[in-house]
């Protein structure tokens, strides 16, 4: 474990998440202790640049912790991850030599919190269109009207980002990206969200109706559809790494519960010997810990790739929804392997491996969706479908 990690998440700050996890997930609840803590010691400026007040962290870095705070905490990391996908766009652009969202930089320096107002409810486009209306001020500036769904973080984002269709200007139509103010209304976040799991995120439907980016918060004006814009390309890496970094935490944790479970119980069929001497359950162990093994050097070698400005042309977008698929699917076995291992205690409603069974079920709904992926990857090696 690096410094960094032990001092922003050391192991008695990693048990109280874990102890509170448990009453967020009950209670339907934000994580406000865990926000107040995460927030007091600058982890939500690990990606800003120590000039603007932040700790300066990679990508790798950054996921790094996000793992290790998964592990504890699956809901708290992953409305995190939203504030930290933005600062990441921002510095994966600054790297690029883009400045454009500096400011965000800046905001998120000064305690500003960015949450991810982009889904849409049946907008299987994702970046590459949509249902939200960005209606044009004469100043430069966009007004918002439309719904956007799972808006983590509600309860504490002071910044949106956002994006919606201009078919009013002369150019038109162009998806226009802007960040909006809470304290500047026109917005309507609904109390809405009552999930099986991933609770404390409180990702509530966000109701635009007028809400108000200033001119020098557009950051974007893009062609619908697929685009080369660096703006693109850091959206898709940053939200699916630190994504697929969320969900190797979870399944390092249940591969670890399923290894003290193995270990605790006792086998009457084989003379009260623990189970972790049983054949079966022995294979079950080794297979989560198999596909576990594989996600975390993947991670780092991506992360380090953003963070290093490798080119990989026309395979970057396979290999980011390639390992958010990877991470997400592998998560979801090792949870099931970990409660087959573990028996029907799990069942019960207080079990840290249920919690984490309904957690990780998330990982199927986050974009790109399994659909999607496997269309990316098979575009880049296939090429389009002839018409």
């Amino acid at each position: 474990m690096s410094d960094v990690e032990q001092e922003l998440l050391s192991d008695e700050r990693l048990e109280r998440f874990r102890s509170r996890a448990a009453e967020y997930d009950a209670e339907n609840r934000f994580f406000t202790e865990d926000f107040a803590e995460l927030a007091d010691d600058g982890y939500l400026k690990a990606l800003v640049p120590v000039e603007f007040g932040g700790l300066g962290l990679t990508l790798e870095q950054t996921a790094r912790l996000q793992v290790r705070l998964a592990g504890a905490a699956p809901a708290t990391a992953l409305a995190v991850n939203m504030h930290l996908v933005w600062t990441g766009v921002a510095k994966t652009l600054r790297d690029r030599g883009d400045d454009s969202l500096e400011f965000l930089l800046r905001e998120a320096g000064a305690g500003e919190v960015f949450a991810f107002g982009l889904s849409e409810a049946g907008n299987d486009l994702v970046l590459f269109g949509s249902t939200t209306e960005a209606r044009p001020e004469a100043d430069g500036s966009y007004r918002y009207f439309g719904t956007k769904i799972f808006t983590s973080l509600s309860p504490a984002w002071t910044r949106l980002g956002t994006m919606g269709l201009d078919t009013a200007s002369a150019d038109a139509p162009k998806i226009v990206y802007g960040f909006v103010e809470r304290t500047g209304g026109g917005f309507e976040i609904r109390e809405d969200w009552d999930t099986i799991g991933m609770r404390a995120t409180q990702s509530s439907t966000t109701v635009l109706d007028g809400a108000l980016a200033r001119a020098d918060r557009v950051v974007r004006r893009l062609d619908p559809g697929p685009n080369p814009d660096p703006l693109v390309f850091a959206i898709f890496a940053n939200f699916e790494l630190l994504l697929a970094a969320v969900y190797t935490g979870i399944g390092a944790r249940a591969l670890e519960l399923a290894v003290a479970s193995a270990h605790r119980r006792k086998s009457l069929k084989n003379d009260g010997r623990s189970y972790a001497n049983d054949p079966d359950i022995r294979w079950r162990v080794a297979s989560a810990a198999i596909d576990q093994d594989a996600l975390l050097p993947q991670l780092n070698a991506i992360t380090r790739d953003v963070d290093t400005l490798a080119d990989h042309g026309a395979q970057w977008f396979p290999k980011l929804v390639g390992m958010k698929i990877r991470a997400t699917e592998t998560a979801r076995r090792v949870v099931d392997q970990a409660i087959r291992v573990s028996g029907g205690s799990t069942f019960f409603a207080g079990s840290e491996l249920g919690r984490l069974y309904r957690d990780v079920l998330a990982g199927i709904f986050h974009p790109s969706d399994a659909e999607s992926a496997h269309g990316t990857v098979a575009n880049a090696w296939l090429g389009p479908i002839e018409e």
